[in-house]
């Protein structure tokens, strides 16, 4: 998992993406426009869930915290996407972080 500091409102981005120069692209992105304090990354959606649920590498609150957005992708290893977002819009305490689709596709 990679984190990348950016300046500007405090905020936490969880980026899931399987392709590590999209990932790059998109950190790059948003590193030129001050949009949030730190981008999470991982890289299927098992791992998200993970995150995103403060279980297993991401039981720790401080280094894990709650994301304020998620850019996912849909063609993900493991837990597919799709999977992945209904989990999140099934979860009340998750359902109310914004999700946007990032796909090739």
């Amino acid at each position: 998992m990679e984190h990348t500091k950016i300046v500007g409102e405090s905020a936490t981005v969880l980026l899931v993406e399987d392709n590590v120069d999209h990932a790059e692209l998109v950190m790059r992105s948003l590193e030129d426009h001050p949009v949030a304090s730190t981008i999470h990354h991982v890289a299927d959606g098992e791992a998200a869930l993970d995150y995103l649920f403060q279980r297993k590498n991401y039981a720790a609150t401080e280094t894990s915290p709650r994301p304020r957005l998620i850019l996912l992708d849909l063609h993900l290893p493991k837990i597919g996407g799709l999977d992945v977002l209904k989990t999140i819009k099934k979860t009340a305490a998750l359902a109310t972080i914004p999700v946007v689709i990032l796909t090739t596709s």
